[in-house]
C-alpha cells in the first residue's frame, strides 16, 4: 500500500495545463484564478461548490471589483476549465452577471509621433520599435522571434503561434535589415560563449525536442532578442537564456515617449495600431492588413478606418465650409 500523497488541487490545475501543452502564462491564470476562487469562499474546495458559488464569485468581480470584460471572461475559462478538465464536473447553469465590454478606439500615432519617439530609443529596444512599428508585431511576438523566422531572401518575417496558436507571415521592412544583421551578429557571438560554456539551450516544443535533440542549441533555434542573463525554466528546471522580458521593453517606451512630447497614452501596442493605419492610408486593401496583422475578422480591421485623419466617420465639419 502506498503512502504517496494525492496531488493537492491546484498543482493538478498545473499538470492538467501541461498536458494539453498551453502556454505557461495560461497555466499561471489558470491556477491564480483557481486560488482566488477558493479564497473567496473561506479556503472551501471546489468540490464542496458549484454553479451558486461559480456565479457569487464572477459577479463579484464585475460589481463589487469592476474588473474589465476581458478579466471576468478569463476567471471564467479559468474556472470551466477547472470543474470541467480537473475535477471532471462540468458546470451547467450560470447566471453571471456580466462586466461590460468597452469599445476602444486604439491609440495610433502620426508618423512625425512615430519618428519622434523611436529617435528617443536606442539599441536593442529601438530595434524591437521599428520591427513592431515596420512589421505590424504584438509586442511578444517580437520578442519570440527565432532566427529561422527571419526570411531574409523573401523580405518576410514569420509569425509562430500568434494569438489565436497560428502563424503568419507579415512584411520585414528594408529599413530594419542592417540594424537586424548587425544585431544578430552580437547575438551569435553571445551563443557562441554560452556553447562554450556548456550552455545555450533555449526552449523548443518538447515533441521537436524528442524528435530532434540538437535543436535546443542550434543556431537557428535561438531567440533573435535573447535576455541578458540565464533563467530557471520553471516547468523542467533547466537553466537556459530566455527572450527579452516585455516590462523592460514597456519601462524604456515610456520613457521615450515622455522625452519625444507625445501627449497620448503611448504603447508598445501603437506601434502595432500605427503600422494598419498608416498602411491603410496609403491605399493597401484593407484585406491586406488583416492577414498581416493576422485578425481573424475584417470587422477588426476594420476599427483602423475609424482613425484616418479625417475627422469624425471622414466627414467634412459644415464650420469647415463657412
Amino acid at each position: 500500500m502506498s503512502d504517496a500523497q494525492p496531488p493537492k488541487l491546484l498543482d493538478r490545475v498545473r499538470h492538467a495545463c501541461r498536458v494539453r501543452h498551453y502556454s505557461i502564462r495560461t497555466e499561471d491564470a489558470y491556477h491564480d484564478w483557481a486560488e482566488r476562487f477558493i479564497r473567496f469562499h473561506g479556503i472551501k474546495h471546489p468540490d464542496r461548490m458549484g454553479e451558486p458559488e461559480v456565479n457569487a464569485f464572477l459577479t463579484d468581480l464585475a460589481v463589487t471589483r469592476n474588473v474589465a470584460a476581458s478579466t471576468q471572461n478569463q476567471a471564467l475559462c479559468a474556472l470551466l476549465f477547472l470543474y470541467a478538465v480537473v475535477l471532471e464536473r462540468p458546470l451547467n447553469e450560470l447566471m453571471v452577471v456580466r462586466a461590460h465590454r468597452r469599445v476602444r478606439l486604439p491609440v495610433v500615432m502620426s508618423r512625425d509621433e512615430v519618428r519622434a519617439v523611436l529617435a528617443e530609443l536606442d539599441g536593442v529596444h529601438r530595434l524591437v520599435a521599428l520591427i513592431q512599428y515596420g512589421s505590424g508585431l504584438r509586442l511578444l511576438e517580437c520578442l519570440r522571434l527565432r532566427v529561422k523566422d527571419v526570411e531574409w531572401d523573401l523580405n518576410q518575417l514569420v509569425v509562430r503561434g500568434g494569438k489565436g496558436d497560428k502563424d503568419r507571415r507579415t512584411v520585414l521592412p528594408q529599413g530594419c535589415r542592417g540594424p537586424l544583421e548587425w544585431h544578430l551578429a552580437d547575438v551569435r557571438k553571445l551563443h557562441q560563449e554560452d556553447l562554450a560554456n556548456g550552455l545555450g539551450a533555449v526552449y523548443v516544443p518538447k515533441a521537436f525536442a524528442a524528435k530532434n535533440p540538437a535543436a535546443p542549441t542550434a543556431w537557428a533555434w535561438q531567440y533573435v532578442f535573447p535576455a541578458h542573463r540565464l533563467s530557471v525554466d520553471p516547468r523542467s528546471g533547466a537553466a537556459r537564456r530566455h527572450h527579452l522580458h516585455e516590462s523592460g521593453m514597456n519601462r524604456v517606451l515610456a520613457d521615450a515617449v515622455r522625452a519625444a512630447g507625445v501627449d497620448k497614452r503611448v504603447t508598445s501596442h501603437s506601434f502595432r495600431h500605427s503600422f494598419a493605419k498608416h498602411l491603410i492610408e496609403a491605399g493597401t486593401d484593407i484585406r491586406t492588413v488583416q492577414e498581416l496583422l493576422g485578425h481573424e475578422s475584417v470587422e477588426t480591421t476594420m476599427i483602423y478606418t475609424h482613425v484616418l485623419n479625417k475627422g469624425g466617420r471622414g466627414v467634412t465639419s459644415p464650420l469647415d465650409g463657412l
